[in-house]
């Protein structure tokens, strides 16, 4: 299946160009607003951002992993933000929005065309994290049939210091008592927020199989 480009109602997700995107992801990725609640710092230069998109983009079309997208309005060139789904076991998906384009529902519809992509090509399961912070990031997840599993602690990095993240999860085979542990098991603080819809309920079988002790705490 053709996973380079994916159209919605109102956006087309498609592969970065060099030649053509980079002033605009510059734009994108040097917004401090944009990266608030991203690991890296805002990017001040043209060479750090062609550099990061190499990186993030045609490095992993190299390695054959398709699902890293700009985001740009339909029939429109000009990037307005990306998204992408990590080829290593996670399957982590992860997405950013210029800010005049926040509140209009683009990033749930677009991460909904891609998790639909997913799905069709087959990828067991989705996971996405965000700070507790940035609760808007958990709406989207929401949004697209993403359920909260744990919060646990990391040190971001670059910016060296501890945030605490929500971990949600979409499983897309039917196996719906997976979870991605990963992130637990290398958190020593690691628990489970008592949420609005009761987290137990949906993965309880997998916490009470692996022996896990599970620490609640009112969510932010």
């Amino acid at each position: 299946m053709n996973s380079e480009i994916i159209s919605t109602e109102h956006l087309c997700l498609r592969h970065y160009k060099e030649e053509k995107d980079l002033s605009a992801m510059h734009r994108l990725l040097s917004d401090a607003a944009v990266n608030t609640f991203l690991p890296w710092f805002s990017l001040r230069t043209a060479e750090e951002t062609a550099k990061f998109c190499r990186e993030r983009f045609l490095e992993p079309y190299a390695r054959g992993e398709i699902y890293h997208y700009v985001i740009c309005e339909k029939n429109k060139e000009e990037p307005i933000g990306y998204l992408h789904i990590d080829g290593g076991e996670s399957h982590d998906l992860g997405y950013g929005l210029a800010k005049e384009y926040w509140n209009r529902g683009y990033m749930s519809e677009t991460a909904a065309a891609a998790v639909e992509r997913a799905r069709q090509d087959g990828l067991p399961y989705l996971t996405a994290t965000h700070d507790v912070n940035n609760p808007r990031s958990g709406s989207v997840m929401r949004r697209i049939g993403m359920k909260y599993v744990y919060s646990y602690e990391e040190l971001w990095m670059p910016k060296r210091f501890p945030a605490i993240f929500r971990m949600y999860q979409l499983n897309l085979d039917g196996n719906a008592d997976r979870v991605y542990w990963k992130y637990w098991d290398e958190s020593a603080v690691h628990f489970v927020e008592l949420m609005d819809e009761n987290v137990e309920n949906k993965f309880g079988k997998s916490f009470r199989e692996r022996g896990s002790c599970i620490e609640k705490g009112s969510a932010v």
